[in-house]
């Protein structure tokens, strides 16, 4: 059975470069009529906190990316100490001892003599005394996977043929010197142990899963299909790692933006598919081809899901939003008639208030100076409120026969004066809805 999984670390909330992760995965196995794991990398006690953990399953819950089973690595340390004891006894777990500071003048005496800044092993030449003595002075050492120095070599999913020298590679640091599990073992055992099929993470885990598939075969295990997806950026092109705290899917959420629009941009983002708004995720599912995405850096822009998120909502019947319509202070019985004429001129349904302020209180009028006249001409000819659904086109034959203007020149500077916006509702059926007129009354 295909199996994937998502193994967020609960020290932040899920950002957009983590849905994308996520999604991947769990498209790859609902596709296959698969499983699907969320599994939360919690070794790290003093980072990990209770209520990312809670963010995180809120967050997914909300895509409607819902899990078949939920582990926590902080369950499973016995397993990866077994893990560690294997390796040990195969001879290819070895404790280390050099300082930051060491480790960083080997790699720049390397780098200066032309060689790859790798750890050079120095560790494997200790005697059991030398390494008390050191226990001694620097308390443990930390545990490093002794790679064997061979090409790596597997299909990627996304880059294609991989290929990389371990002898370029560092012996990947496994176990801190205070004990904790990192998360290079604690994926192996886990992968293994759960019978993951399909790994999707990012570019920047590429020598990770060359270290890992050595690691998943000198402890036994089946390797699993691997792909690696481009990493994203800005709009421009810039990092987007330094903007990631400002695209968290909460702050999203709260921003307005639609599980539908989010969904729908990322399973097409940097692939050779066009997005589309899928409502339905049994379509964004069948439609969903890993082999179709690309290795170059992918552009994200937070604004490409506003239109989406607008599309998604005028689509919407009012009982889908009856209580947003409600929050915004819309009464019952202008809730259909005030939805009908909103819906396909919003962003966001935070954007509900302003359009009912609007109608109620009447808005700030934009009278370009060539126009003043003419306008304080038509709005001497509009009759009181209430009005209804012949208002406009009445009021706007009068002012045409009245002042001879027509057309563009005629309808926008009353629309404007009206709404003090250029773009808008259909005019003849927000008249209804509209209680107060501003300009010239």
């Amino acid at each position: 059975m295909t199996t994937t999984r998502f193994a967020p670390s609960p020290t932040g909330y899920i950002h957009i470069g983590n849905l994308r992760t996520a999604l991947m995965n769990y498209l790859i196995a609902r596709k296959a009529g698969g499983s699907f794991i969320l599994r939360i990398d919690d070794t790290d006690p003093e980072r990990s906190k209770e209520e990312y953990v809670d963010g995180i399953k809120r967050d997914l819950e909300w895509l409607g990316l819902h899990w078949d089973r939920v582990d926590r690595q902080s369950a499973r340390l016995d397993l990866y100490e077994a893990a560690a004891q294997k390796l040990r006894d195969m001879g290819r777990f070895y404790e280390a001892f050099e300082t930051p500071t060491e480790l960083d003048l080997k790699r720049k005496k390397q780098l200066n003599m032309g060689k790859p800044p790798v750890y050079d092993r120095a560790a494997l030449a200790l005697s059991e005394a030398e390494k008390e003595r050191l226990r001694a002075e620097r308390g443990n050492g930390v545990w490093r996977f002794k790679l064997n120095h061979a090409r790596i070599e597997w299909d990627d999913g996304i880059l294609g043929d991989i290929s990389i020298d371990a002898a370029s590679v560092s012996d990947p640091v496994l176990i801190r010197g205070d004990g904790q599990v990192l998360y290079t073992l604690a994926s192996v055992v886990d992968d293994t142990e759960m019978g993951v099929t399909h790994v999707v993470r990012g570019s920047d885990h590429v020598t990770n899963t060359a270290t890992q598939i050595q690691m998943i075969e000198a402890l036994g295990g089946t390797l699993p299909v691997f792909a690696h997806h481009s990493l994203l950026t800005g709009p421009q092109g810039e990092a987007l790692s330094k903007r990631l705290g400002t695209l968290a899917l909460r702050d999203l959420r709260a921003q307005g933006v639609q599980p539908a629009a989010l969904l729908s941009l990322m399973a097409r983002l940097g692939s050779s598919d066009p997005v589309e708004l899928q409502t339905d995720m049994a379509a964004l599912i069948d439609g969903f081809d890993i082999s179709h995405f690309g290795s170059a850096p992918t552009k994200f822009d937070a604004e490409d899901l506003y239109p989406l998120t607008a599309r998604y909502l005028s689509g919407l019947p009012l009982e889908a939003v009856a209580e947003e319509v409600s929050a915004a202070g819309v009464p019952d019985d202008k809730a259909e008639e005030f939805w009908a004429v909103t819906r396909e001129n919003i962003r966001t349904l935070k954007d509900l208030g302003g359009w009912w302020t609007l109608m109620q209180n009447g808005a700030e009028p934009q009278i370009d100076a060539e126009d003043a006249d003419f306008v304080a001409e038509a709005l001497a000819l509009l009759p009181e409120p209430p009005f209804d659904a012949e208002t406009w086109s009445t009021w706007t034959a009068e002012v045409k026969a009245q002042t001879g203007r027509k057309g563009r020149g005629l309808f926008m500077p009353l629309r404007k004066a009206l709404t003090g916006q250029a773009h808008g509702p259909d005019m003849s059926a927000l008249m209804p809805l509209l209680q107060v007129v501003k300009a010239g009354r």
